[in-house]
Order: C-alpha cells, then structure tokens, then sequence
C-alpha cells in the first residue's frame, strides 16, 4: 500500500472556524504559561542566588569575629594578669624596705658602711661574645 497524498479541502464552517480559533488560543494561552513560569523560574534563582551569597558572606565574617573574639578574650587574661602583677607591685612599692632593696639593686644606692660588688652575670658575657 503505497502513501498517496490528497489535497482534502477544508470545510469552511462555524464550527471549524470557532475550533481553529481555539487552537490558536490553546496555543497563545500555552506561551503565555511558558514565558510566566521561564520568568518567574529565573527570578526565583537570582533571588536565591542573592540569599545564598548573602548566607555565605555572612558566615565568613561571622567566622572572622569568632576568632577576633578568641583572640580578644586571651589578650584580655593576659591583661589581667598584668593588671593583678601592678597591683601586687604597688603594694611592694608603698614598703620601704622593697623600694630600699630595690634603690640598691638598680641605682647602686648604699647604706652607711656597705660596699657593692659588682659581679658580672655570665648570661650577659656570653650575649656579649656572641654579638662580636
């Protein structure tokens, strides 16, 4: 059986004229679907995008500030420590008998009748051998 080709004509009628127009229709309502949904499809994946990078950044610089903060909070126990030490060194300071001692260790102050030695650290020798 052989595929013969017939030009059928159409019947002009109401009805084929309405059913044409519906297609037609069908159609235009079916891309208007389409470029709807392509629109609303990349609008949903820029905002998105927006919303992860946003997430992202936030989340590095949060990061960032946990470890500002890490290291914040070990400056500041260090500090304290410092701050207890110069307390501690205000009490000695406020004894006569320490800013005495310390007046003959450092500015080489005497009592009547004492006499200092001066006797050279080795640590300082070596420090000085080793810098010629």
């Amino acid at each position: 059986m052989s595929a013969i080709k017939r030009n059928v004509a159409k019947i002009k009628t109401d009805l084929t004229h309405q059913h044409e127009l519906d297609e037609i229709f069908a159609a235009n309502k079916r891309k208007r679907l389409i470029r709807r949904l392509c629109f609303f499809s990349v609008l949903a994946f820029v905002a998105s995008y927006f919303m992860i990078s946003t997430l992202i950044s936030q989340a590095s610089s949060l990061e960032e500030k946990e470890e500002e903060k890490s290291k914040l909070k070990q400056e500041l126990s260090e500090l304290k420590k410092d701050q207890s030490a110069l307390k501690e060194e205000i009490v000695k300071l406020n004894d006569d008998e320490y800013i005495a001692k310390l007046a003959r260790r450092d500015y080489w102050v005497s009592e009547n009748n004492e006499i200092i030695f001066n006797i050279p650290d080795e640590k300082k020798k070596e420090k000085e051998k080793a810098s010629e």
